[in-house]
């Protein structure tokens, strides 16, 4: 029997709505933190084996209170917004907190982000602080931010002014490091001793209403959006996604999707605070191998992955020499999945109760999943039922519902629906209307049971590896170089990724470029998972007799030059 009521489906119409058996937590984040630390004082919260740190939810509580009396003091007041550009650390979820202690406003920095997307993602939110760390695989952090400002090298630590970052008023570094005199000290602020008399006055006035967390989400304009979320947002869905899958606070969750996106820090962390259950966090980025050290080593009982990590798991030469018979669900989403995959996971990974889950960013983001009671058949080719406390319909272009059975867009309405783009009140609009419908831009199908199957995408984005990628960004990036003309980006099947960026150029008469030039261009304007692939010159592009690109001729013609064919997924 699922925890959860069947969803009301009506016989003529794709329209589903959740279950209200229980109500919506009315709390803030840290109020959610408060009451595990309650519960489970001596509980183990976080364990990050690659750090050597390990804190029970005591010393989490006290250590989020040193770090926000420490940003207090720098200045940092209720709305502010501080940026986190990190890969998968301590202080990422220690800053997630303590910032929403004192209600300033989490921004998170994708950690591949280039210097053309982190002077964006600045300056258009106004971060007033940027929490960062050094480095992460190429790319080199410090040098970047010291590319968009300079002025860190004479400025005093906490008075930055910088041209090109008008807003940006302190950079903090995660460590110790003391060699740029612009920077603060991340190790010295979180030691702060602890006002809690003053952050409980801060608190007290908090309204699980307010806006807390910008996510952004790339759009078909070219350039990101930023997703504003709420406490109520977040933590509703953090406690849904956990609650579906049956966790308790003997659980003990292996976390290798990254912070910066709704998997790691709103599925991942707030789902299991609102248990009281224990995060593992294997390593600062994935490597299959070390996931699964932690998993054996750590006995974890859930484990999240986009469909790559899972494949990458299950394919290393070692997976039979670690034991994970500890593992119990789990979480496959962020692609779209494929059937071998899952049946893989079920069977060799011991996750007999792993789900799916599907949403986006600015529905907190999930808003289906399957349950871990649902036959393996519907586990595998939906995408689950519809989450409590929310609606879902289906609508054709003309904006009506469409029949049970029929592909309509995806449009979503409830409490997960995110406050609006932020300063896009335009943008907005576009997206959720006045009655509070979002629309997905997804194409799927709900069945007469209420499970649903996202088919297709109405606009252009493809996945890579879990990334929602945007053609219109990349184009506008491509359309910076001296020799394009011309650019259409879309996505083609890749084995490995579920898909891969494709561009088709025409190049200005008389300049030349080669493959190897468009790519390093890329490279260095945007992140590695957006660089196309496959570029291809062409001396015009197909076009429709109004003008429109027809980029479904573009992917059917490199499908076959590739000689690829269509990946079957779930």
């Amino acid at each position: 029997m699922s925890i959860y009521q069947e969803a009301p489906v009506s016989a003529a119409e794709s329209r589903v709505a959740g279950p209200v058996d229980s109500p919506l937590r009315e709390e803030t984040i840290f109020e959610l933190l408060q009451g595990a630390m309650a519960a489970h004082p001596d509980r183990e919260a976080l364990i990050f084996p690659e750090h050597g740190l390990r804190l029970t939810y005591a010393e989490f509580g006290a250590a989020v209170d040193r770090l926000a009396t420490g940003l207090l003091n720098l200045g940092i007041t209720r709305g502010d917004r501080v940026g986190i550009w990190s890969p998968n650390r301590p202080e990422w979820v220690l800053t997630q907190f303590a910032t929403a202690r004192i209600c300033a406003v989490l921004v998170n920095v994708n950690p591949a982000y280039r210097v053309g997307e982190l002077e964006y993602a600045l300056r258009h939110v106004g971060v007033r602080a940027l929490v960062l760390a050094d480095r992460f695989k190429s790319s080199d952090y410090l040098g970047m931010i010291r590319q968009l400002a300079p002025e860190l090298d004479t400025a005093q630590p906490g008075a930055l002014m910088a041209e090109r970052l008008p807003d940006l008023r302190m950079v903090i570094r995660m460590g110790d490091g003391t060699d740029i005199p612009g920077m603060l000290n991340f190790a010295e602020i979180a030691a702060t001793p602890s006002d809690t008399a003053r952050l409980d006055r801060i608190s007290a006035v908090l309204s699980p209403d307010d806006a807390i967390n910008i996510q952004f989400t790339s759009g078909t304009t070219g350039l990101p959006k930023g997703a504003t979320l709420s406490h109520r947002n977040i933590v509703n869905n953090g406690h849904f996604v956990t609650r579906t899958m049956g966790f308790t606070p003997e659980d003990r969750l292996c976390i290798p999707v990254p912070l910066y996106h709704c998997f790691g820090m709103v599925m991942g962390v707030l789902g299991s605070v609102s248990k009281g259950a224990t995060m593992v966090f294997p390593g600062e980025g994935f490597d299959p191998e070390q996931v699964l050290t932690a998993i054996a080593a750590e006995r974890c009982t859930a484990l999240y992955g986009v469909p790559t990590m899972f494949s990458a798991m299950l394919d290393t030469e070692r997976f039979h020499h670690h034991d994970l018979s500890s593992l119990r669900t789990g979480i496959m989403a962020g692609a779209p999945c494929p059937i071998e995959v899952m049946k893989r996971v079920v069977s060799q990974m011991h996750m007999a109760e792993v789900t799916i889950a599907y949403g986006m960013t600015e529905t907190s983001p999930v808003s289906f999943q399957s349950h871990t009671d649902d036959p393996l058949e519907k586990r595998v080719t939906t995408v689950g039922r519809i989450h409590p406390h929310l609606e879902v319909k289906l609508i054709d272009g003309e904006g009506q519902t469409v029949p049970v059975g029929t592909t309509g867009q995806l449009c979503t309405r409830g409490y997960s629906v995110m406050k609006g783009y932020w300063n896009e009140p335009k943008k907005t609009a576009e997206s959720v209307d006045a009655e509070g419908w979002m629309q997905t831009g997804d194409l799927a199908v709900i069945d007469d049971e209420g499970f649903c199957n996202i088919v297709g995408r109405v606009k252009d984005m493809l996945i890579r590896g879990g990334e929602n990628i945007y053609p219109r960004e990349i184009e506008e990036y491509l359309f910076q170089h001296p020799a394009v003309q011309l650019v259409q980006v879309f996505g083609v099947p890749d084995e490995k990724y579920g898909e891969e960026v494709a561009a088709w150029i025409v190049l200005k008469p008389g300049i030349s470029a080669t493959e190897e030039d468009i790519r390093s261009f890329a490279k260095g304007l945007m992140a590695h998972y957006k660089v196309p692939r496959y570029v291809r010159f062409r001396p015009e592009l197909p076009m429709t007799v109004t003008g429109k690109a027809q980029k479904f001729v573009m992917r059917d013609a490199m499908i076959e030059e590739l000689g690829l064919s269509e990946i079957k997924t779930a």
